[in-house]
C-alpha cells in the first residue's frame, strides 16, 4: 500500500462521522433510483408473463345478442390470431351476514373447460362442471372478503330469477386483476362469478348466441384495423364498439398506479445526489484547507499535483461508493418488498423480481459522478497548489465594514448575534447552499405530504360537491323515467332523480376516446356539474359539456363541435357543440342533459340508473327489497365508496410518506451536522478562546449552532416554495386519464414538513454541541491555524 494510500484511510476513519453522513444522503438517492425503478420494472414484468400465460386478450367487444355462427367470422379477420366468444351480465348477490347487497359480474366459461383466451388460475377446487348450472368460480380477493371455500353457497338474483349458487372453485384472471366498483376495489360488494355456458345461455335465453367476445392478435398486428372489422360484423346486433386492451377498465387502472412510480424515480434521486455532491464538496474543500502544508510536502517530495489529486478524488469516489453499497443493498431489499406489496394488492398468482444490471450501473455511474462533479473545484485547487505557497499559512481574511453596521439597531444586538451574522454575510455561497440543502428537505415533505390534502379535497369535491346522492341503483336494462315512481316508492327513498349512460365514442380529427355518455336532468340536486371552486354549473338544453381532461386530449373548446359515434342500439355518428369544460379529477367525462341526450338517441324518456337520498333508519328494509328487483342490476353506496377510496388511498399514502419522512430527515441531518463540523473545525481555536475568556458553554454552542438556526429558519419560505413546485411536478408526473391529483397544499402540510426538519436539524446540532461541550482548550489553543 503506498504512503498516499494509508493516508487515505486514516482520512476516512478520523472523518468517519461526516464520510457516514454524506454516505446516508448519497445511499438515500441510490436507494429510491433502484426501489421505483426495479419495482417498476418487476411489477411490469410480472404482469406481462400473467397476460402471457393466460392468454389475455388483445381486444374486447360487446353486443346485445350475435349468433355463435359470427365467431368464425371474427377469427378470419385479418390479423386475428384468435377470438373467443362469451356471455358477460350481472347479478344482484344476496350474501348471508351482509345486509348491502353486492355485485356479481358473470361471465361464462367453455363447458368442455377449454378456455382459449383469458384462462384462468385456478387456485383452489375445479371448474364448473357440465350439467351443474349452479355451480360457479369466483375470484379468490371476493372468496377471501367473505371467508368462503368450495361447498359454500350464496344467492343471487340472475335475470329476475333468484337463485342458490354453489362454490366449487376459486381463481384468478389476468381480465380482473384490478376490479373496481365505485372508483375503487371492493373485494366485499364486488365479485367475479365464473358459471358455465350453458347455464348462463339458458338463464339469460342465449342459447347458440353470445354477447361478448375477446380476441388476440398476431405479433405486431395494431388493433386499429380489427376493431372496425369487429364494429362492422357486431353492428346488426346491438354492438357497442370494440376497444383494445389500453381501454380495458382492469388493465387501464394497473397501468395508472404502476405508472405513478416512474414519477417518484424522476422527482427523488436528483435531490439526493444534488445534496450529497454540494457536502461533498463542502468537506473536501475544508479537508484541503487545513492540510495545505502536507499537499506542499507531497509536491516538495516528487508527488506530481495530478497524484495529489488522484489521492483526494479516490477519498470522493469511496465515499460515494460507501452510499452507492448501502443504497443498493436498501433499494434491492425494499424493492422486493413494495414488489410484494403490489403483489398482493393485486393479486397476482406469481411474482417476478428481477433487478437488471443497467439499474445497478446506472446508479453507480451516477451517484460516483455526482461525487466527482461536487469534488471537482477542491480537486483542481488542490492540484494547482505550488508548493512554496501551500507549505506558507493561508492569507487572513480581508476584514472590512460591512453593509448594514451602521444601523441604528445593530448596536444594541448581543455580540454573539453580531458574530453569527458576520459568519453568514462574509461566506456567502456557503449560507446559500446550506440553506438550499435545508430548503430540499422541505420540499421533499411538502412535495409528498400535499397528497393528503389532495385525496380530501378529492373526496370532498367528488362525493360532497359534486355526486351528494346516497346511491345509485343501476338497471340491467334502460327503463322508462316512469319507473322512478317505482324506485321512489322502496322503503327508505326520500328522493329520486333520474340518469341515462349511453356508450359512445368522442372524435375530434384522428383523436378519439370511448367513454360513457351521462345525462343528468337540468337543476339536479343529487348529481351536479360543479367548477374548480365548487359552483355548480348548470347543464345547457343543447350541447355537450366535457370534462378539461377529455377536452384537452381532444384538443377541443366551448363553441366547437365534437364528433359523438352513439354505440348503443341506434349506431350512428353525429356532431354536438360543446357548450361548457368542468373540471374532474376521476376520469374522462362527457354530459348531457337528459331529455337532450334521449333525443339524440331517438328515443323517448329513458333512464339506466337512478340517484337515490336514503332515510338511514331504514337502509336495511331497502337492501331487500332491491335484491328482489328483477330491473336492478347493482347498487352503488356512496359511503361506502368514500371508505374504500380514504382506505385505499390512506394505506398507499401512509407506506410512501413514511418514508419520504425518513429520507428528508437524513438529508436534512446530513446537511446541519456537516456545516456544524466543518464550521467547528475551522473555529475550534476561536471558540475555545471566548471560552477562556469567559463565555459560558452555551454562549459558545450558541455561536457555532445559531448561524445553522438562523439558516434553516431562512430555508423555510424557500423550501415552502420549492415544495410548491415539486408538488407540481409530482401531479403532473402522476396524472392519468383515469386520476389527476389536485394541487392543493394546506397551511398543516407547510407546518409539519417545517417541524420534522426542524427536528432532525435540532438532532444533528445536539450531537455537534457534545463536541464543543468536549473542546480540550489547552489542545485546542496549541493547534497552528
Amino acid at each position: 500500500m503506498s504512503a498516499l494510500d494509508r493516508k487515505l484511510m486514516r482520512d476516512l476513519v478520523r472523518l468517519w462521522a461526516q464520510v457516514g453522513a454524506i454516505s446516508l444522503v448519497m445511499a438515500a438517492g441510490v436507494m429510491t433510483l433502484v426501489l421505483t425503478v426495479g419495482a417498476q420494472r418487476s411489477l411490469f414484468e410480472t404482469r406481462a408473463a400473467y397476460y402471457e400465460r393466460n392468454a389475455f386478450a388483445d381486444v374486447f367487444a360487446e353486443a346485445t345478442r350475435a349468433p355463435e355462427s359470427l365467431q368464425q367470422r371474427i377469427a378470419a379477420l385479418p390479423g386475428v390470431a384468435a377470438a373467443e366468444t362469451r356471455i358477460r351480465e350481472r347479478a344482484v348477490l344476496d350474501i348471508e351476514g351482509m345486509a348491502e347487497p353486492a355485485l356479481g359480474l358473470l361471465v361464462s366459461v367453455p363447458d368442455d373447460g377449454v378456455e382459449v383466451l383469458n384462462r384462468l388460475h385456478m387456485r383452489a377446487g375445479r371448474l364448473p362442471a357440465p350439467g351443474h348450472p349452479d355451480e360457479v368460480v369466483v375470484n379468490e380477493p371476493f372468496a377471501a372478503a367473505h371467508d368462503f371455500r368450495p361447498g359454500d353457497t350464496f344467492g343471487a338474483v340472475v335475470n329476475g330469477r333468484k337463485r342458490q349458487l354453489r362454490i366449487v372453485g376459486t381463481a384468478l384472471s389476468p381480465e380482473f386483476i384490478y376490479v373496481v366498483t365505485d372508483l375503487m376495489p371492493d373485494n366485499r360488494r364486488l365479485g367475479v362469478v365464473w358459471m358455465s355456458r350453458e347455464a348462463l345461455a339458458a338463464a339469460f335465453n342465449l342459447d347458440g348466441a353470445f354477447n361478448a367476445v375477446s380476441v388476440r392478435l398476431l405479433r405486431d398486428q395494431p388493433a386499429e384495423p380489427v376493431i372496425d372489422g369487429i364494429d362492422r360484423l357486431l353492428e346488426p346486433y346491438g354492438g357497442r364498439g370494440a376497444y383494445d386492451r389500453e381501454d380495458q377498465q382492469s388493465h387501464a387502472f394497473l397501468d395508472s398506479e404502476l405508472n405513478g412510480l416512474r414519477a417518484m424515480s424522476y422527482v427523488l434521486p436528483p435531490i439526493f445526489l444534488l445534496v450529497a455532491a454540494f457536502l461533498v464538496n463542502m468537506i473536501l474543500s475544508r479537508l484541503i484547507a487545513l492540510e495545505r502544508e502536507q499537499i506542499g510536502l507531497m509536491k516538495a517530495v516528487g508527488y506530481s499535483g495530478a497524484a495529489v489529486a488522484w489521492h483526494y478524488m479516490k477519498l470522493v469516489i469511496v465515499i460515494a461508493l460507501i452510499g452507492v453499497a448501502l443504497g443498493l443493498a436498501a433499494g434491492t431489499m425494499l424493492g422486493r418488498g413494495l414488489t410484494r406489496l403490489y403483489g398482493e394488492f393485486f393479486h397476482f398468482p406469481f411474482l417476478i423480481f428481477r433487478m437488471s444490471l443497467d439499474v445497478y450501473l446506472l446508479a453507480v455511474t451516477v451517484s460516483v459522478g455526482a461525487a466527482m462533479l461536487g469534488a471537482l473545484r477542491a480537486v483542481r485547487a488542490a492540484a494547482g497548489l505550488p508548493p512554496a505557497v501551500a507549505m506558507r499559512p493561508p492569507a487572513p481574511p480581508r476584514y472590512r465594514r460591512l453593509v448594514g453596521v451602521g444601523l441604528p439597531f445593530v448596536p444594541r444586538l448581543p455580540r454573539t448575534m453580531v458574530m453569527i451574522g458576520r459568519n453568514v454575510v462574509r461566506r456567502p455561497l456557503r449560507a446559500f447552499f446550506t440553506t438550499l440543502g435545508i430548503a430540499l428537505s422541505v420540499a421533499m415533505l411538502v412535495g409528498s405530504l400535499f397528497a393528503f390534502d389532495a385525496v380530501e379535497m378529492l373526496i370532498d369535491r367528488t362525493f360532497f360537491g359534486s355526486e351528494r346522492q346516497h346511491a345509485t341503483i343501476s338497471f340491467v336494462r334502460k327503463q322508462p323515467v316512469a319507473a322512478l315512481n317505482e324506485i321512489g316508492r322502496l322503503p327508505g327513498v326520500l328522493v329520486a332523480e333520474p340518469a341515462r349512460v349511453v356508450s359512445a365514442r368522442l372524435r375530434n380529427g384522428p383523436v378519439e376516446r370511448r367513454l360513457a355518455l351521462t345525462g343528468k336532468p337540468a337543476g339536479s340536486e343529487l348529481s351536479r356539474l360543479i367548477d374548480t371552486e365548487g359552483h355548480e354549473i348548470a347543464l345547457p338544453g343543447e350541447g355537450v359539456v366535457l370534462t378539461a381532461a377529455l377536452a384537452g386530449i381532444l384538443g377541443i373548446r366551448p363553441g366547437e363541435s365534437v364528433e359523438i359515434e352513439l354505440m348503443e342500439e341506434r349506431r350512428e355518428t353525429v356532431w354536438v357543440p360543446v357548450s361548457a369544460i368542468v373540471e374532474s379529477y376521476i376520469g374522462l367525462g362527457a354530459y348531457m342533459e337528459i331529455g337532450a341526450l334521449n333525443r339524440l338517441m331517438r328515443e323517448g324518456a329513458f333512464m339506466s340508473a337512478a340517484h337515490v337520498t336514503l332515510d338511514p333508519a331504514r337502509t336495511d328494509a331497502l337492501y331487500a327489497a332491491v335484491k328482489t328487483l328483477p330491473m336492478v342490476g347493482s347498487i352503488g353506496l356512496q359511503r361506502v365508496a368514500v371508505q374504500n377510496f380514504r382506505a385505499t388511498m390512506g394505506e398507499n399514502l401512509l407506506t410512501s410518506m413514511s418514508v419520504l419522512v425518513a429520507l428528508a430527515a437524513i438529508i436534512a441531518f446530513g446537511v446541519v451536522y456537516n456545516g456544524a463540523r466543518i464550521q467547528l473545525s475551522e473555529q475550534g481555536r476561536e471558540l475555545a478562546s471566548l471560552r477562556v475568556l469567559g463565555f459560558t458553554r452555551a454562549e459558545v454552542s450558541w455561536i457555532l449552532l445559531g448561524e445553522f438556526a438562523l439558516l434553516t429558519l431562512l430555508a423555510m419560505p424557500l423550501g415552502w416554495a420549492l415544495g410548491w413546485v415539486m408538488a407540481l411536478a409530482m401531479a403532473e408526473g402522476q396524472a392519468t386519464e383515469l386520476f389527476r391529483i389536485p394541487l392543493v397544499i394546506e397551511r398543516a402540510t407547510y407546518g409539519w414538513a417545517s417541524l420534522v426538519v426542524l427536528a432532525a436539524s435540532a438532532f444533528s446540532a445536539l450531537i455537534v454541541r457534545r463536541r464543543v461541550d468536549r473542546l480540550n482548550l489547552i489542545e485546542v489553543l496549541k493547534t497552528r491555524e
